[in-house]
């Protein structure tokens, strides 16, 4: 049974259609007070709330995240010869008892949930069973022209069912437009940022990475969707879950957690934000004028991030666009190169992850101290449960600010080794060996898209925008086109 089938089914029943309502859409609606018998909410900092993870875990020091700046004592890594301390990966077609997965159905029925099962306890968090239902609203529709072509915009309200925790409140925001003179339902590209307003309204600024290219260079993002006959869905990550460990009381997690503090393998902002747009794929399966069959998800930096952990539990997209996304996303834990897992594990970033992931930072603990090569999954195993969908993973070039901090290289290893879980369920990979030690990435603007698996380093900076010309032909060909999913 394919990813959330069940929870799409429930949720839809709850879509309500309010044509030309024009409330605006607001993404914490007025606060009630407390019940009585109900916990006040926290209002803690991040430094509280990472303080308090900590004591949880039985943390007393954490070790510090190299610094981005170069020039400081403490600055990354950036010498392959060091580059690599943890140079074995963790197989990714063993089970956990020792025997080789030699078939799709081990894959799904024994490999897939072990791996999954990882990530949610270790490293991204478990999303609790009780969370509320989403009623979806369409607030206002818009006729309008994007790149010279009519375009139908609607403006969509996700109300979380908050009745039993009145005190917090989430209104998830998002925007459909479609093609006007589409003559029947289109594909899709769900992108996380939230910086898109309906047609012919004053523009929103546009999210990180995601704006018009140099003069002359290639249209938005938007524009090549709606040429290409698509559509295109974005969605505020903030009106889901903050951005920060301050947050982690409020939005979905604190509503879920009645506003008290996580418990260690709770979900992070990352997971919070995947589930978000799971939810907007359940409305996505209910519009006429969409595709559900190929809806895709986008991202970039952090993101980017959010989008392969979308793709990866959600089997329903149908394809990925992953951008410029580095320390837990494309990039492998294991590398010592750029950003690191103490970066991550830090006040600034930690909100992220599940708290258990606090421990992989730990200097001194009751526990002892772990380090990277102690966490039992990596980003090659996160991009192996996208298989065998249609995967692109895409970077630009430290010269024009898609920094080495990012470790290009580390992400491409990742990939390298994520193959032979394509190849297992039928789709084509990359083309190279699957030696992640040895395999170098190719040079800047060499397309590797001969497969569901692809590669594309682009001689931009930290945006996916020169790559889109690239991946919509390339997601016309492959997205639910491929292998079965389950």
């Amino acid at each position: 049974m394919r990813t959330n089938r069940r929870s799409a089914i429930d949720l839809s029943c709850g879509v309500m259609v309010a044509l030309g309502a024009v409330a605006a859409v607001t993404t914490l609606m007025a606060q009630q007070p407390v019940a009585p018998g109900t916990p006040e909410p926290k209002n803690w900092t991040a430094a509280e709330d990472h303080q308090n993870m900590m004591a949880q875990l039985g943390i007393r020091q954490l070790r510090p995240g190299p610094s981005g700046n170069e020039s400081a004592p403490n600055h990354a890594n950036y010498d392959e010869a060091t580059a690599n301390p943890f140079p074995k990966l963790p197989e990714v077609l063993t089970l956990k008892n020792g025997q080789r997965v030699t078939s799709a159905d081990m894959w799904w029925t024994q490999r897939r949930p072990e791996i999954l099962e990882e990530f949610d306890r270790e490293v991204l968090g478990r999303v609790p069973v009780n969370v509320p239902r989403v009623t979806w609203t369409v607030v206002n529709q818009a006729e309008g022209v994007v790149g010279g072509r009519p375009v139908i915009g609607k403006q969509l309200s996700g109300r979380v069912d908050n009745s039993a925790y009145p005190a917090i409140s989430v209104d998830m925001q998002m925007t459909l437009v479609t093609p006007a003179d589409a003559k029947g339902p289109v594909p899709v590209m769900m992108m996380f940022g939230g910086g898109r307003g309906l047609p012919g309204a004053t523009p929103a600024a546009a999210p990180n990475g995601r704006g018009a290219g140099p003069a002359g260079g290639d249209p938005p993002a938007t524009e090549q969707l709606i040429a290409a006959g698509w559509g295109y869905s974005s969605i505020n990550p903030g009106s889901i879950q903050a951005d920060n460990g301050a947050g982690l009381t409020k939005g979905i997690i604190g509503l879920v957690n009645m506003g008290q503090p996580r418990k260690p393998d709770d979900w992070g902002s990352l997971r919070a934000w995947a589930w978000g747009a799971s939810r907007g794929l359940d409305y996505l399966e209910t519009d006429r004028a969409v595709d559900a069959r190929r809806v895709g998800i986008e991202g970039v930096s952090r993101y980017g991030k959010a989008a392969l952990v979308t793709m990866a539990y959600d089997t329903r997209f149908a394809v990925v666009l992953v951008g410029s996304s580095g320390e837990g996303g494309a990039k492998l834990h294991r590398r010592n190169w750029g950003e690191a897992v103490e970066n991550l594990t830090g006040a600034g970033e930690y909100h992220w992850m599940a708290g258990n992931f606090l421990k992989y930072g730990a200097a001194e603990a009751d526990f002892g101290s772990r380090n990277a090569g102690d966490i039992p999954v990596d980003a090659h195993q996160l991009m192996a449960l996208c298989a065998p969908r249609p995967t692109f993973i895409s970077y630009g070039v430290p010269e024009k600010g898609d920094a080495r901090w990012l470790d290009h290289q580390g992400s491409f290893m990742a990939a390298i080794a994520a193959q032979p879980v394509f190849r297992l369920l039928g789709a084509k990979d990359l083309g190279r060996s699957d030696d992640y030690m040895k395999e170098k990435m190719p040079a800047v603007n060499v397309s590797m898209l001969d497969g569901q698996l692809a590669w594309r380093q682009h001689d931009g900076g930290h945006t996916d925008g020169p790559n889109w010309k690239y991946f919509i032909p390339w997601a016309e060909k492959f997205a639910g086109r491929g292998p079965a999913v389950r």
